[in-house]
């Protein structure tokens, strides 16, 4: 069986709310030098950055920064600060609606990555926030997609993310969102959609295979309708990735601008953000299960493609 071998804490602080990254040098292995080492294993970046980062004392192992001639130790653990490109900033903001000493409620807007993947590093919700309210530990309870706006859960402490987290892997948490679709006078609704969906690795569509026992359900209920579209309440039971577009999809009412459902749109500009998906995140409620108090949040955000409420009529208008 193979031994885990827990890392000691690092001694280089966050950058903009990002760890740096972490290594552990092989047990067997004969490199003469640390050096020799990263630049072996890591050809992707020229020896000349590691030569200048090990010059500037940039890469630390336990016991401080290490130097071009740092000898090779096995299984020694190394720190150091990957350089981050430059990414465009979602120019919206991040609303936090609640914060106690283990959990932390956003309000998060259309664009922004939950958690920091692919060419969103720095301009996702938990680097954000890390950042700006100095808690290094945070972590998501769940993820919410990129184009998805509305209530996101972190926990603050390391030592309560498994309890947390553990609420959304058993579904003790009640969901609800809201979403713009065309509207089908023709389709019975409410009604409840199940089906098996598979989400491929590098792939950016999720499938649905048919004749398989179904792995995600969703509920679909019409709130109300005008101009030929439909405003929503999705409750989903499960959490598959994409699991409410595909399924909108599938009953014939995509959700508006979807760039994925029912057909991949070319990839967008990064600086262009018209059109967002007109999902939210609408009510998150469970059951606190450190204080077994009763928690309810609603997001505070609107869709825009929805047309706002009528103004009053003035004082002795017509009504």
């Amino acid at each position: 069986m193979r031994r885990r071998h827990h890392a000691p804490p690092s001694p280089l602080p966050q950058r903009q709310g990002i760890d740096p990254v972490r290594l552990r040098l092989p047990v067997e292995g004969a490199w003469p030098t640390v050096r020799a080492y990263l630049a072996d294993r890591l050809p992707a970046v020229p020896a000349s950055h590691f030569d200048a980062m090990l010059a500037a004392g940039e890469i630390h192992g336990e016991d401080g920064p290490l130097t071009p001639d740092t000898p090779y130790r096995p299984g020694a653990w190394l720190w150091f600060h990957r350089e981050l490109a430059p990414e465009t900033p979602v120019p919206f903001a991040l609303d936090v609606l609640y914060r106690d000493e283990r959990l932390l409620v956003v309000d998060k807007p259309h664009f922004l990555a939950t958690t920091p993947r692919g060419s969103h590093v720095t301009e996702t919700a938990l680097a954000r926030l890390r950042h700006r309210l100095d808690l290094p530990e945070l972590s998501p309870a769940h993820r919410l997609d990129r184009l998805t706006a509305g209530l996101a859960l972190f926990v603050v402490h390391p030592a309560h993310r498994g309890v947390y987290q553990g609420l959304f892997a058993d579904r003790l948490v009640h969901k609800e969102y809201q979403a713009i679709a065309p509207y089908r006078p023709e389709l019975a609704l409410p009604t409840t959609v199940r089906s098996h969906i598979v989400k491929e690795r590098g792939i950016i569509a999720a499938h649905e295979l048919p004749d398989v026992a179904p792995n995600a359900e969703s509920r679909v209920e019409l709130l109300e309708h005008t101009g030929g579209l439909g405003r929503y309440r999705l409750l989903p039971a499960t959490g598959r990735t994409h699991q409410l577009r595909l399924h909108m999809s599938g009953l014939g009412i995509p959700i508006l601008n979807d760039p994925v459902y029912p057909v991949v749109l070319p990839e967008r500009p990064p600086d262009d953000f018209s059109d967002p998906l007109q999902l939210l995140a609408s009510v998150l409620a469970f059951t606190d299960p450190v204080t077994g108090g009763k928690l309810r949040f609603t997001s505070r955000r609107t869709l825009g493609a929805w047309p706002p409420p009528a103004a009053p009529s003035p004082a002795g208008g017509p009504a």
